[in-house]
């Protein structure tokens, strides 16, 4: 509290300064200028203009627009002065109005008069405003002076309107104020704004004098163009200038580091702040604290913001913004909490980043009650904070709500379509992604890697290489074909559309020293069971020093798991220790999937148990593992401990579980756990879990029974199902089901051989060797051939493969020889084959060679 002055002022001072003073001591004067201002009336003392204007003034400062008003009313003589003080009392209090009226009824305004009102307009965004207040300010003959061109030219940059820049430029130049430390400020600022940097810079280093806001607008002026290392350059060279440092060149300072994520760079700039006393200021403490957020370093961030002495809603905005980009949506979410009830407040920027945080989090319920009270604030007009509503309900598969609100806003920008499109592709609505694409395109919108990234994952998805392609010829059009994200998704889709040779092709052209374009080629090869090259290319990444991440190991072991390369996968693992990525819920999955389809199912299970955090995914890896090794009860046994640790199954999870029934022959069990989807979790089967009903039923009922299952299906049937249902039929020697089941697979699929070789089965196994000749000749009266069989093995980590009557492999005679002399001794041991099972299959050399073997 100020003390008051009117009663410790000496006798000789007069009402004026005591007024000046308390003008000074703004708000916290006021009772003292009331003090002041009541010993004066009690004296007597008439004011003259000059001591007037000082209580007008005192009263514009310390108190506000109304109190001045009635002093400014009752004064007997207004000079321009006077005018001019109430009109900044009005244009400061926001009644833009009001000032209007009072600048209309001035006598003769001068430019300080203009001037406040072209601020007034500036400062509540109405540049246009501004400007043509200017141009009756020109008409009228009142001439410009510094602050008009400051003003004028900051209206220039928030309107991006370089043109107009110039034009005021070059008015300033004729007017003698070009060089004028202010008005040379304001245009390094404006062309900074307007995307000029070369004429900024050149104006800045033609300055004759230059002051620290000239040093900050140059500074700002790099950063706002990106060229964050030049911003820096010109920090340091103002240091060395001895100019010193000023907030706004700190606030640029820092805003190039957190744009570069430079952490070393920026931590040297926080302790020059520190030793300068500047670390506490509010601007440039919320630049440190986003410097560190966005170089994810969240103890210094944090440590930063509660080193603060307040905080503001953009210092917590840059810490949420850190919090969310580090995945912790928990912390986000409290912190604006602490805004809400702590009196903070949020804005727009608050908002955008607390849907951010429900999005990380799925947070559907908590993202609905932000929703209510962006409504509430009026913020969810702001085109951000919708865009950050849109991303939240598609990312929490709220699809409904999502194109509710995509449909319901009134202005859309790139970033909006962006995320509608994401949104339907994130949630299986592939055809709908291609469609909004289209329509995104019809609206005039230009896509960008985003963009090009969701529609090429739904061409993918769909397997639709025609519109991949279209897609494809846009990305090179638009000058995007080499962006390392669009170009790893072009090689993407095209692996997904079988087409390896094209995406080849692509990763040679481009990807060399991309790393995800790696991983793409790579799970490519994976997904197309050509796993051995997707090891080549594994390979050759190692040569080229590029570094694996977690999604190449992960690609890497499901390679090493679909051609069961137990030492690779383990030489593997030993690199995911050593690099410290077990912690991830991804490796581990891949790994226990890995140890499972090798066989190793107690690695598997160690691994299981190690886990950090175990999915759906490394559950079902487990089950899958043991249904795939016949271990159907140890299946059924981690099915019950999964549902126990409430985990929800998915699809995947109950069609491992139906095969472990099918492998253990548990029909109660079976049709209990397929009843259990549906009305417990909520899940349609599909063709793979009627499959595996019709292999149970058909094992344990019949092959009747399970065609009769297959009649209630609420779709047809396709080929797999009817060639289970064949299968069975050889165990139940069901001859006439087994005709039907082949019909069936064969209007399907005419090309099929295995449905012959089934069948011949079926009748082999019935004694029918008529029907086994006549099904076998059909097959070749077909051009139809059996897909010989195939084995590998490693051997001291090299791969050895195998095909029947394979003679490519390099020790070819030595392998015969000893499979002839493991047959002698079979024989010996009184083993004799059925070589009924082999009538009139193959070639006459293929019999040959099979009698040679078997029959001595």
């Amino acid at each position: 509290m100020v003390a008051s002055p009117s009663l410790v002022a000496p006798i000789n001072s007069t009402f004026s300064h005591l007024f000046q003073l308390c003008a000074h001591g703004g708000r916290a004067a006021l009772a003292a200028g009331l003090a002041a201002h009541a010993r004066m009336l009690v004296s007597g003392f008439v004011p003259t203009a000059f001591v007037s204007n000082c209580l007008l003034q005192m009263y514009a400062r310390c108190a506000d627009a109304a109190y001045a008003r009635r002093v400014f009313d009752a004064m007997p003589h207004r000079d321009t002065v006077s005018w001019n003080t109430m009109l900044t009392a009005y244009t400061h209090s926001g009644d833009i109005t009001t000032a209007i009226s009072l600048f209309d009824a001035m006598p003769n305004p001068d430019v300080v008069s203009w001037n406040a009102l072209i601020s007034s307009y500036c400062q509540r965004g109405m540049y246009r405003e501004s400007v043509a207040l200017f141009l009756e300010m020109a008409r009228s003959g009142v001439a410009s002076d510094q602050t008009t061109f400051a003003v004028l030219l900051k209206s220039c940059g928030a309107l991006d309107d370089l043109a107009l820049g110039v034009q005021i430029h070059a008015l300033a130049v004729k007017t003698g104020l070009g060089i004028d430390v202010r008005t040379g400020s304001a245009l390094v600022d404006m062309y900074g704004k307007c995307s000029s940097l070369e004429d900024a810079l050149f104006f800045f280093y033609a300055m004759p004098d230059r002051n620290w806001v000239s040093w900050g607008a140059a500074i700002a002026a790099c950063v706002q163009n990106g060229q964050y290392t030049c911003g820096l350059e010109l920090f340091m060279e103002m240091q060395r200038s001895g100019m010193g440092v000023s907030q706004p060149a700190y606030a640029s300072a820092f805003r190039s580091c957190a744009a570069m994520s430079c952490l070393s760079t920026g931590r040297q700039l926080h302790a020059h702040a520190i030793k300068n006393k500047f670390n506490t200021d509010r601007i440039v403490g919320t630049a440190i604290v986003d410097v560190y957020a966005k170089a994810n370093s969240l103890v210094d961030a944090k440590r930063a913001f509660f080193g603060l002495p307040s905080h503001t809603v953009e210092t917590c905005n840059a810490m949420m913004v850190g919090l969310v980009r580090a995945g912790l949506g928990n912390e986000g979410m409290e912190l604006f909490q602490f805004m809400t009830r702590s009196g903070i407040g949020f804005d727009a920027v608050s908002l955008s980043g607390v849907f951010s945080a429900c999005a990380e989090i799925k947070g559907y319920l908590q993202g609905l009650q932000v929703h209510c009270l962006a409504m509430k604030s009026g913020f969810d007009a702001d085109i951000c904070v919708r865009n950050a509503i849109l991303d939240l309900y598609g990312k929490c598969k709220a699809l409904v709500e999502a194109y509710l609100v995509f449909q319901d806003m009134e202005q859309r920008d790139s970033v909006s379509w962006n995320a509608i499109i994401a949104a339907l592709e994130q949630n299986g609505h592939y055809e709908d992604t291609v469609v909004h694409f289209n329509e995104m395109l019809r609206f005039g919108m230009e896509p960008d890697d985003f963009t090009y990234g969701s529609v090429l994952k739904a061409c993918a998805a769909l397997q639709s290489l025609e519109f991949g392609l279209m897609v494809h010829d846009k990305v090179i059009k638009s000058g995007l074909g080499s962006d390392a994200f669009v170009a790893s998704t072009v090689v993407d889709m095209y692996c997904k559309c079988g087409m390896m040779a094209d995406a080849q092709k692509l990763h040679d052209r481009i990807g060399r020293q991309e790393l995800v374009s790696w991983n793409a080629i790579m799970s490519g090869f994976s997904l197309n069971k050509q796993s051995e090259d997707a090891h080549k290319f594994f390979s050759q990444m190692l040569d080229m020093g590029l570094k694996p991440d977690h999604f190449t190991y992960a690609t890497v072991l499901d390679t090493c798991a679909n051609l069961a390369t137990i030492e690779i996968g383990k030489q593997i693992h030993g690199q995911i220790i050593k690099q410290e990525m077990l912690v991830d819920e991804y490796i581990s999955s891949t790994l226990i999937d890995m140890y499972a389809k090798c066989g190793y199912m107690q690695d598997s299970l160690l691994m299981f148990e190690k886990a950090h955090k175990r999915d759906f995914v490394s559950w079902n890896a487990m089950i899958c593992g043991y249904a795939l090794h016949g271990q159907g009860v140890e299946a059924l046994q981690m099915f019950d401990r999964m549902q126990k640790e409430n985990v929800v199954p998915n699809h995947a999870t109950f069609v491992a579980v139906l095969r472990a029934c099918s492998h253990v022959g548990l029909l109660d069990d079976g049709c209990r756990y397929f009843h259990q989807m549906t009305s417990r979790y909520k899940l349609e089967p599909q063709l793979e879990h009627f499959a595996c009903m019709v292999d149970i039923l058909g094992r344990s009922k019949g092959p009747r029974e399970a065609q009769e299952f297959i009649s209630t299906m609420p779709f047809e049937a396709d080929a797999v199902i009817w060639k289970t249902l064949l299968s069975v039929c050889k165990i139940h020697r069901d001859v006439e089901v087994a005709e039907l089941a082949a019909s069936n697979v064969l209007l399907l699929d005419p090309e099929d051989s295995s449905v012959y070789i089934l069948l011949s089965n079926v009748y082999a196994e019935s004694g029918k060797w008529v029907d086994v000749s006549r099904t076998r000749r059909l097959m070749r009266q077909g051009r139809l051939k059996k897909e010989p069989g195939c084995s590998w093995i490693e051997v001291q980590s090299e791969m050895h493969g195998f095909l029947v009557g394979d003679n490519v492999h390099p020790r070819s005679r030595e392998l015969y020889d000893m499979l002839n002399y493991l047959i002698d001794e079979m024989k010996l041991s009184g083993y004799e084959p059925d070589l009924a099972y082999f009538a009139e299959e193959g070639s006459a050399f293929e019999q040959d060679q099979l009698h040679g073997i078997v029959g001595g």
